[in-house]
Order: C-alpha cells, then structure tokens, then sequence
C-alpha cells in the first residue's frame, strides 16, 4: 500500500470503530442527543479521510497530470467530484 493513503486508512479504521458503537448505542436505546453527537463525529471523521484522499491526488496525480500536459481530463474529474460536494 502507497504510504500516501496510510492517513485516510487509519482514520478509515477508527470510523469503523464508531460505526460499531453508534450501532450498539441505537441497540441499548440509548439518549438520542449522545447518538447524534456520535454520528457526527463520525462525519467528520469520514470528510477528513475524503481530504486526506483528495490532497494526495493533488500532490501525485494532478501535479503528473501538469508535468504531462494532460491537465484536462483531472480538470474533468475534479468538476465531477466537485458536484458531489455542492
């Protein structure tokens, strides 16, 4: 594995770690407030993983992609994930 992407997979793991004990917490019926607050520290853990992904393919892929000259079809493919943000 690309020691690039070794940020996004530990926060990747912890996320799982927080999925299982959202899970149990809504099993236990437990306050709705406490699952609400887990959930979204789970988001964020999740958007930080995203960024860690997007900041890698900035710094190797998009960087090749200027050193080649093939700068369009990043261009493209950033647009695209851009519309999922929005």
């Amino acid at each position: 594995m690309k020691h690039k992407h070794m940020k996004a997979l530990s926060l990747l793991k912890t996320a799982r770690g927080q999925i299982d004990g959202v899970i149990r917490m809504i099993e236990e019926e437990r306050y709705c407030i406490d699952i609400s607050k887990q959930l979204l520290a789970l988001i964020s853990l999740l958007r930080k993983a995203n960024e860690s992904i997007l900041k890698s393919h900035m710094e190797t892929c998009v960087k090749e992609a200027v050193d080649t000259g093939d700068i369009e079809a990043k261009i493209r493919e950033i647009e695209e994930l851009l519309e999922y943000l929005v």
